[in-house]
């Protein structure tokens, strides 16, 4: 009894001092906690992201190359940030995907990804990433990271400890919900002991380099991960740092709005959005159902500007100027102004052309962006839409008016064979397509969005044959004429997305992937009466929790509806804006007074274009 009597005084002693240590440090997380974190984005933030241009391959002469840009012509306008996209921390990745046969990972001796030193030399001796967001301090930009949701495998194989604590990473990680299209990571379950110190273990490194901002991946679809949300809120606040939070890729289930805008400052509201009109144009429902989510420093979040020099060393298609017309250039940056998205621009700024950067300069469009206040959409029709705000303390309103219209891919009544509605639901989510092609000498294949949006509709045409009663020839083997995809590029032999051909859990190792809206165009070699396919959704778009339906059609002749007008009227009401006065109506892209107006303004607009313009009551 005496020796644990002898022994007693000690731990209790040594257990009060821990208690009123750990009461000290919630005190100072709690006061950390209260930091109103939205404050760090009073408007949206703008900047360069490496991945439309780079992929996940970028170097820190690349970075630099752009900051410098950056800092030289369009600081001055808002332009702040700096970020390096996904997997700085691999030595050996590639192009045109991930190496996930044998990546050289950086790694610490707590689990920590390190930079990449042949590509961020600075980053030698252990300095991590704060040499050259000291470059970039330097410069007044701010500097931002990408980062993969969870603990690292490497890191759990290992048994990695998880610093401060006496645990591992493999006693806070589940197999459960890895991410089926990276597998760097494991999921961090919320609760275990250890899982809330390993988040903040990575964002104490982070602070400890300089970092301003964090776009945290697989994150928030096709599962949004609200016990992780909350750990890397928590580990954020914590280190007292302002570290701007955009969670990705997108959509953000719905059902989770009010739990991402009350803890990340910016959030995906779709996947990854590249430079195809189909993409642009679903952005007017997304935008429509996420635009009364936004508030102060929380801002629903259209992804990035995929514009100027492009597909470098990018995932998706070669390396281009993008794709986008001009008019569909002002569609986009009008777009996304009036919404008050944040805008993160995709190309390597040092190829911009005068036009780019008026686009990303034009003080009427950084006005509407940064200060007006009650946006809202005024219609959303199939052809054109209109959008106004407030400039606030003034009474002028802001207006943006489009023309969405588009002439038709395809006429379903030109059809030699339709599919039904191809969804998750549909059995085997294919269907078989064996049609008789006698007399014919083209052959198209369509994937049609089914008129539910182009979300997630990756369509495979599997093991695609002509044939007669002789022979049988693979479509594959023939080079089509045209093919066009609503996002990515089509691709021969690989889905869409790059990955195998997959149709109802089966792989295969022949077909054609595509996007809708999608087409491909083959000249019918001579005696081959018959074509039969499998068509069906591809796996990557049933493992997402939204879109995936399409409608497959074969046509022998051109698919294409007739061309629509080069210009369009699109009137408003000036009365559902309050204006019942004359007013004065300025062209905010030109900067030029169009004229006074009563009643309505009915502007022409090219087709797939904007017009951006305030009103102010007439003198």
């Amino acid at each position: 009894m005496k020796r644990s009597l002898k022994f007693a005084a000690p731990l209790l002693l040594s257990a009060a001092l821990s208690l009123t240590a750990n009461a000290q440090q919630q005190k100072k997380d709690n006061s950390i906690t209260k930091t109103n974190f939205h404050a760090w984005a009073p408007t949206p933030p703008m900047g360069w992201n490496s991945w439309d241009c780079f992929g996940p391959t970028v170097t820190e002469d690349e970075v630099k190359a752009n900051a410098d840009y950056m800092a030289a012509h369009l600081k001055s306008s808002g332009w702040n940030y700096v970020v390096v996209d996904i997997r700085w921390f691999v030595s050996n990745d590639k192009a045109n995907g991930y190496n996930q046969t044998d990546p050289q990972y950086n790694i610490d001796e707590y689990g920590r990804f390190t930079p990449a030193v042949n590509r961020f030399p600075s980053a030698a001796g252990g300095k991590g990433f704060k040499p050259l967001a000291d470059y970039l301090h330097a410069k007044g930009l701010k500097f931002g990271i990408h980062i993969m949701r969870g603990v690292p495998v490497i890191a759990v194989n290992r048994g990695l400890p998880v610093k401060g604590t006496n645990v591992t990473a493999k006693d806070i990680y589940s197999t459960k919900d890895q991410c089926k299209w990276l597998r760097d990571m494991y999921t961090i379950v919320p609760g275990k002991p250890g899982a809330q110190e390993y988040y903040n273990s990575i964002f104490e490194l982070y602070a400890s380099w300089g970092l301003d901002f964090v776009k945290i991946d697989d994150l928030s679809s096709p599962i949004y991960f609200e016990g992780e949300v909350d750990m890397i809120r928590k580990a954020i606040n914590r280190t007292g740092r302002k570290i701007v939070l955009s969670t990705s890729p997108g959509e953000t289930p719905l059902a989770h709005a009010s739990h991402v805008r009350a803890n990340a400052n910016m959030w995906r509201t779709v996947g990854d959005f590249w430079d195809s009109w189909e993409q642009l144009k679903e952005h007017f429902e997304v935008f429509d159902r996420w635009n009364k989510w936004r508030a102060y420093g929380a801002y629903p979040d259209g992804d990035m500007l995929p514009m100027g020099h492009i597909g470098i060393r990018a995932e998706r298609g070669a390396p281009r100027m993008t794709r986008f017309t001009r008019d569909e250039q002002y569609t986009m940056m009008t777009l996304w102004g009036i919404f008050k998205s944040p805008m993160m621009f995709g190309g390597n700024l040092p190829d911009n052309d005068a036009f780019t950067d008026s686009l990303l300069t034009n003080k009427g469009m950084l006005a509407v962006l940064k200060n007006s206040t009650n946006n809202r959409p005024l219609f959303n029709h199939p052809d054109q839409a209109a959008w106004t705000a407030d400039e606030p303390g003034t009474g002028a309103k802001y207006l943006a008016v489009f023309n969405k219209t588009d002439k038709q891919l395809a006429d379903p009544a030109k059809a030699i064979w339709k599919s039904h509605v191809i969804n998750r639901q549909t059995p085997a989510q294919s269907e078989i397509i064996d049609v008789d092609l006698k007399g014919a000498k083209k052959l198209y294949l369509v994937a049609d969005n089914s008129s539910d949006g182009i979300d997630w509709d990756h369509t495979d045409w599997i093991n695609p044959v002509v044939y007669n009663d002789k022979d049988t020839l693979q479509l594959t083997q023939l080079k089509w004429l045209q093919a066009k995809s609503g996002w990515g590029s089509v691709r021969l032999n690989q889905s869409v997305s790059g990955g195998s051909l997959i149709v109802n859990n089966k792989t295969y190792s022949k077909g054609i992937g595509m996007h809708a809206n999608g087409m491909v165009e083959f000249d019918l070699p001579e005696g081959y009466t018959h074509f039969k396919a499998l068509v069906g959704l591809d796996k990557a778009a049933v493992d997402q929790n939204t879109g995936a339906s399409i409608q497959a059609m074969v046509f022998t002749q051109n698919p294409s509806g007739p061309e629509p007008a080069a210009k369009a009227k699109i009137k408003v009401d000036l009365k559902s804006l309050s204006l019942t006065s004359p007013c004065t109506i300025t062209d905010l892209w030109t900067g030029k007074v169009v004229g006074n107006f009563t009643g309505e303004f009915a502007p022409m607009i090219n087709r797939h274009g904007a017009g951006l313009y305030k009103i102010t009551k007439a003198k």
